[in-house]
């Protein structure tokens, strides 16, 4: 029978909770701000809410930073003794000490300022992106990016003032998003990954395309809302706990433990693209809403990692979103919705137009078999600006060549091509390699899950997703920030990060669609 721990301890646990929790209620404002930013604040109030996120961010580090969270920590250690049913008080102590050691290495200022120009630069890109104009975006871009590397330095990276050689500004940047990961580890995968699927999309691109003029008819943009609303819901969504709206690039925000929005976009000449958008979100929004209840307004209230967080989506937009099961469940109902644009089109003629292979200029909108293929340019293209062997102004003409070689396309103009992204505009320099690691991880577990779940398939072709949803909350979600990326991999799959469950998935899925 454990001791019960002194009062004080249990005080002290307790006072820091309060105010880790303060700290995260402004930090979900903040996102609330952010989100509004991208879904409908008026063009003109741009400037005046960056000046609004960067007070909030500054509050927030500030918070974070309070010199009497470093004492808490110092006086709970490692939280022996402070451990309960209710909650996880060693992992909470060690989570919140890695967010500390590291916010206390940025000065205030600096935080106010980063928050500031990503709000001017995320508006930037807005204007520049509609207008076709790259010129217009660059000062900000390189701004984006000194402060990227202000802040790898600032934690230790680099050349940092205290002499410490951990790695690279680069591996820095990639350990935000990705703990114990670092620029040569993901190089190592990327490379065969990369060769391996540039070899399989040059023996596809001589085959003959399946026909898929049925897709690009007008689709009602109101009719694709409304299926896909009923097909989030169908597939677990809560909308007593989040909303779908409507933004320039999707993305999914968390603005509290019972408030997870996601957005889309949509074309009416391709009503796939902005369904496979929502079920990607619609992956993420799962994550975050499978949570447990005792992390509620917490630091560990959060994914574990990018890349975990991208397997999630990933694996429902495409493993299961774009799977034979999935649509023999929802090609009926999707008919009913669009009865004259897929007049006498049999199913097997949709499965293979959903699932056709044809490199997209943008990345969004990339089939699953070269998606990774455009993470890979990006890490390639990052590699080259924090390694001062690629300039900004350089930045159009080498992202245009490597899609040439990757891809085999190549952008018209800079709208499809280097200013498709939001993310470069928000600073979140290290983040696209999450991607594909993301589609690495979620094959991983696919593999586990299907071996675990026999009966798979049949429960997606009947549009039953109870069980994945147990097994994925069970083995990845519920832990929150408390399990790393390679706890979860070793404990779920007996094993370390590999491509291969991947590659073979992609490599047996298209070389049966294309008669390879």
């Amino acid at each position: 029978m454990s001791k019960t721990p002194p009062l004080e301890q249990k005080r002290a646990l307790e006072r820091l909770r309060a105010l880790d929790q303060e700290r995260m209620h402004l930090a979900r404002v903040t996102a609330l701000l952010q989100w509004d930013e991208e879904t409908c604040l008026p063009s003109g109030a741009v400037e005046e809410r960056a000046e609004q996120l960067a007070v909030l961010e500054g509050l927030t580090h500030e918070k974070l930073v309070n010199p009497e969270v470093g004492r808490l920590l110092d006086n709970l250690g490692d939280g022996t003794g402070l451990e309960t049913a209710e909650f996880p008080a060693g992992d909470f102590l060690r989570i919140l000490r890695r967010d500390y050691d590291r916010a206390v290495k940025l000065p205030p200022e600096f935080v106010r300022e980063s928050a500031r120009a990503a709000g001017l630069s995320q508006a930037a890109w807005v204007r520049a992106r509609k207008n076709n104009d790259f010129a217009a975006f660059a000062p900000h871009l390189e701004k984006m990016i000194d402060f990227a590397r202000q802040k790898s330095v600032f934690l230790g990276w680099g050349c940092s003032p205290l002499g410490d050689t951990r790695g690279s500004v680069y591996d820095g940047l990639l350990d935000l998003h990705e703990p114990g990961l670092a620029e040569g580890d993901i190089a190592a995968v990327f490379g065969p990954l990369g060769d391996r699927l540039s070899a399989l999309l040059r023996d596809i691109s001589a085959r003959p395309q399946p026909a898929d003029a049925f897709l690009h008819h007008q689709y009602e943009v109101e009719k694709q809302d409304t299926f896909c609303r009923e097909t989030l819901r169908a597939l677990g969504f809560d909308f007593n706990r989040g909303r779908l709206d409507l933004s320039a690039h999707p993305f999914t925000t968390t603005l509290g433990f019972d408030d997870v929005r996601i957005t889309t976009r949509y074309a009416a000449e391709d009503p796939l693209s902005g369904l496979f958008s929502v079920i990607h979100e619609g992956g993420h929004a799962f994550y975050e809403l499978a949570l447990e209840s005792a992390l509620r307004s917490s630091c560990l209230a959060e994914g574990t990692s990018m890349g975990i967080h991208e397997s999630q989506s990933r694996l429902w937009e495409n493993v299961i979103g774009r799977s034979r099961a999935f649509w023999k469940g929802w090609f009926p109902r999707f008919k009913e919705f669009f009865p004259s644009q897929l007049e006498g089109v049999p199913f097997e003629s949709f499965y293979r137009a959903v699932n056709m292979v044809r490199p997209a200029l943008i990345r969004v909108e990339a089939d699953e078999l070269s998606y990774s293929l455009h993470i890979i340019l990006r890490f390639e293209l990052e590699q080259q600006l924090f390694n001062n062997t690629l300039t900004v102004n350089e930045l159009p003409a080498a992202w245009n060549t490597a899609m040439k070689r990757r891809l085999g396309i190549e952008p018209a103009f800079d709208a499809e091509g280097v200013l498709q992204d939001v993310h470069w505009s928000m600073g979140a320099f290290g983040y696209f390699p999450s991607y594909a690691l993301g589609n690495i991880y979620g094959l991983q577990f696919w593999e586990r899950l299907t071996a675990d779940l026999p009966d798979t398939d049949a429960a997606l072709e009947r549009r039953d997703y109870a069980a994945i949803h147990e097994w994925l909350r069970e083995k990845i979600h519920h832990y929150g920030r408390r399990a790393e990326p390679s706890f979860l991999i070793r404990k779920i799959c007996g094993g370390d990060l590999s491509a291969e469950p991947f590659l073979h998935y992609i490599e047996k899925k298209y070389t049966e669609l294309y008669g390879l």
